[in-house]
């Protein structure tokens, strides 16, 4: 059995280069969801956001394996998106502040229904407290610029002002800032982490 690598699939919009911005249009994908806020870091919604996400995303691969179709893939990387009422909290760095939406994009060919019911399996199995704040939605980010970092979270700052920079140039952004997790930082060392930075251009 073929494992399907939606990664490399597409390839422009999860493997960007680290050396110069590149624009890309996004069509809508599927994505389990979850909104919160708060310091990523000591924020206990955080944590549960990201473990339920997981939790479902791997039993809907291995129902979905295990199933009729008899598909294997990989798990897609964690995505998040970030804003704050008052803009200035992300300077200040007044994570308390901030505002997210977790999530992970769930292949075209997986069917919603089983989607839901990896749902029920996992909080029957693991009694999640982040599961009953997941959604399944439809996400278009349509025209936006990227590109990669690599190195620490706390390191981003000079990539993200390379990225806007490169934007306003060009007629500005909209939308939210778009982060895309390729590196397990729980195993990789901090200075090999590789994050694709991204924004929606006006």
């Amino acid at each position: 059995m073929d494992k399907i690598d939606l990664k490399k699939d597409l390839k422009s919009l999860y493997q960007p280069s680290a050396k110069q911005v590149v624009e890309v249009d996004v069509p809508a994908f599927k994505f389990l969801m979850i909104d919160g806020e708060g310091d990523p870091n000591t924020a206990p919604s955080y944590a549960q956001a990201i473990e339920a996400l997981f939790a479902v995303s791997y039993t809907a691969k291995f129902m979905l394996k295990k199933g009729a179709q008899s598909i294997d893939y990989a798990v897609m990387p964690l995505e998040g998106l970030w804003w704050a009422d008052d803009m200035s909290a992300f300077v200040s760095g007044d994570k308390a502040q901030w505002k997210w939406t977790m999530m992970v994009m769930q292949p075209s060919f997986v069917p919603d229904d089983l989607i839901h019911a990896a749902m029920l399996e996992a909080q029957k199995k693991k009694n999640l407290p982040g599961i009953d704040r997941l959604r399944l939605e439809e996400f278009a980010e349509g025209h936006c610029a990227q590109v990669l970092h690599i190195g620490p979270f706390s390191e981003e700052g000079p990539t993200i002002e390379r990225l806007h920079a490169y934007m306003d140039a060009r007629g500005g952004r909209t939308g939210k800032h778009h982060e895309i997790y390729l590196s397990d930082i729980r195993r990789a060392d901090p200075k090999k982490w590789k994050t694709i930075v991204r924004q929606p251009m006006s």
